[in-house]
């Protein structure tokens, strides 16, 4: 059976609760984006770059039997892991799952509160682009 995205939400929030320095935790997200899917150079346009992150962050998606399937990168490698969970978590979900998630994972984790304010405000534009995209193809034919 397929999981929901909220049993993959607290796989994640179990995930991080096994450590109990955020340096470990770090080196978790370093380590999911090490697991990033190579994205290809051709993509590394402006029109995949996401707006509001300090370091440079491109998403792209494809949709497919009504799910949307994201792919990324990043040049700093904390962010990389940042978009990496965040892929983890939303890619092959419906734009109407993805919607109708609060994000709420990421405070959950306590992701937010130990970042810097730059990247931050970088996680709030990967996910407000999640939802750009999930919007945009709501409807879309399964």
């Amino acid at each position: 059976m397929e999981k929901t995205l909220q049993d993959v939400e607290n796989e994640v929030i179990d995930e991080f609760s096994m450590f109990d320095e955020w340096l470990d935790k770090y080196e978790y997200l370093i380590e999911l984006g090490k697991s990033l899917d190579e994205y290809p150079e051709s993509s590394k346009t402006d029109n995949h770059l996401i707006k509001g992150c300090q370091s440079r962050v491109w998403l792209d998606y494809k949709t497919e039997d009504g799910k949307i399937f994201f792919t990324a990168d990043s040049d700093a490698i904390i962010t990389k892991g940042i978009i990496s969970l965040l892929i983890k978590i939303y890619s092959g979900r419906t734009p109407e799952e993805i919607l109708s998630s609060d994000f709420s994972v990421v405070d959950k984790i306590g992701l937010k509160e130990n970042l810097s304010p730059t990247r931050a405000n970088g996680l709030v534009s990967m996910i407000a682009k999640i939802k750009e995209v999930a919007a945009l193809n709501t409807g879309i034919k399964k």
